[in-house]
């Protein structure tokens, strides 16, 4: 199976790096800052549009549509029908930090094409709808963006892997770690040569150390003759049945149906199938929150050019033993306790309202007879925030677990990873390692000069 002819690698970083057209794309370049914009700024309750602004720009010089790499004219109309749409939403996104960098990027662009800030502007591209009865991938669909298909000519039959991610916030990996994680903001869950995936955690209430996800962004990468590069944002109180720009397929490719979004239950469950790549994910809302599962085959998984790169690729490699939380030490030391002692237990503060840890116990046992990690992850959520919805995102995660996985005999797990040495496995907070050498050359250099 060919990698894409495109890698967009969402960095996390707002740099306007590597702007140029060399890569033999209309800004090439530019795509990982535009990722970063559409995936790490909240916009749930906000009235600024610089999302929608960069969606149509995205729409606008990507995919089959994409102007040329020497097909300046067109690309210039686009920058500037992107600063018209910035310029309409400017009152309303004062102090945006997505909107700033977008304003900032747009100049950058227009001045490495020689682009002139009056001139036509590029029309917004229109959707086309499959046609009646085309609910099913194409019969004529090229092999290729059929993955198992594809793969069983040249291999047997490939090896799935799952991930998923839940409730305050726990993490599975593809390895079958699993993790409780501190995690607030953004971060990568997975980032390969065909999609990327990023989340965003919050606090659970206010003084709270409680987190969880808020927002959720996937970003499927343009591939050969089956899809369009397409973006899926969901955020809390708005699950969307479609990709960003309104449409629930791949584009306008030859096999645009090996990409598939289906509304499983309305603002509460979404199932995105991307048959080109073997991989089916599930996203829901339980309560206020959002929860994530994937499955995936090992070829996919590991397809990722640069592994220097991955440390951050949650799925892949965990959290960071610095941002890690031994709940199941905080479970033991729960028990029998009331919840008047919780405070002094728990590594993170407690709610305000939190359960008795009986309670806690009597509702996730309901849900989740099996006292595995699952459960567990229950007890925790429930004494940790006080919301009962996180007992159904626990439950719906391990539901997901018997769907996704492929070993039946993997789907309950008892024994937490135990990759916290140290002071982490105490549950006090990691030096960061900058910081601790600049500390230690500092000392070094008071002995000698002192």
């Amino acid at each position: 199976m060919q990698p894409p002819r495109e890698r967009l690698v969402v960095t996390g970083r707002a740099g306007w790096m590597g702007m140029g057209r060399g890569a033999g794309r209309s800004a090439l370049g530019f795509w990982p800052t535009l990722a970063f914009l559409l995936c790490s700024f909240p916009a749930a309750t906000s009235p600024c549009k610089i999302l929608k602004c960069n969606s149509e720009f995205w729409s606008a010089t990507s995919g089959s549509h994409a102007p040329a790499s020497d097909d300046t004219p067109e690309f210039c109309a686009a920058l500037r029908s992107y600063a018209l749409c910035t310029r309409r939403t400017a009152r309303t996104c004062r102090g945006d930090l997505a909107y700033h960098s977008a304003v900032h990027g747009i100049e950058d662009l227009m001045s490495q094409h020689n682009c002139s800030k009056d001139g036509p502007t590029s029309q917004p591209r229109l959707r086309t709808l499959p046609p009646a009865g085309d609910s099913q991938e194409r019969s004529d669909s090229p092999e290729i963006c059929h993955y198992e298909k594809s793969f069983h000519k040249h291999s047997a039959t490939p090896n799935y892997t799952h991930c998923g991610l839940f409730g305050d916030p726990h993490l599975r990996t593809f390895t079958d770690r699993f993790q409780t994680c501190k995690v607030q903001g953004a971060w990568p869950l997975i980032d390969n040569n065909y999609l990327n995936v990023q989340v965003t955690n919050t606090p659970v209430l206010p003084g709270s150390a409680a987190t969880a996800t808020s927002k959720l962004t996937i970003i499927f990468k343009n591939f050969q003759e089956c899809v369009d590069q397409k973006v899926y944002q969901a955020e809390m109180d708005e699950l969307p049945a479609a990709f960003v720009d309104g449409s629930k397929n791949g584009g306008d490719k030859h096999g645009a149906n090996s990409l598939k979004i289906t509304e499983k239950v309305s603002g509460q469950h979404v199932e995105i199938q991307a048959k080109y790549i073997g991989t089916t994910i599930v996203v829901r809302q339980v309560g206020r929150y959002l929860t994530f599962a994937v499955r995936m085959p090992e070829e996919v998984v590991n397809a990722v050019e640069d592994w220097d790169s991955q440390g951050l690729y949650l799925c892949l490699r965990g959290c960071p033993l610095n941002q890690q939380i031994d709940f199941q030490a905080f479970h033991t030391n729960t028990e029998g306790t009331g919840a008047h002692r919780l405070a002094a237990a728990s590594p993170a503060p407690t709610a305000p309202e939190t359960f008795p840890y009986e309670t806690a116990v009597a509702k996730c046992k309901e849900k989740l007879p099996v006292e595995d990690l699952y459960y567990q992850a229950c007890v925790f959520d429930l004494l940790t925030t006080g919301d009962v919805n996180f007992t159904l995102a626990a439950y719906y995660a391990l539901e997901d677990v018997k769907m996704l996985h492929s070993n039946k005999d993997k789907l309950h797990l008892y024994e937490r990873t135990q990759d916290l040495p140290g002071r982490a496995a105490a549950g006090l907070p990691l030096a960061p390692q900058p910081l601790l050498g600049a500390l230690i050359l500092l000392l070094a250099l008071l002995l000698v000069f002192c």
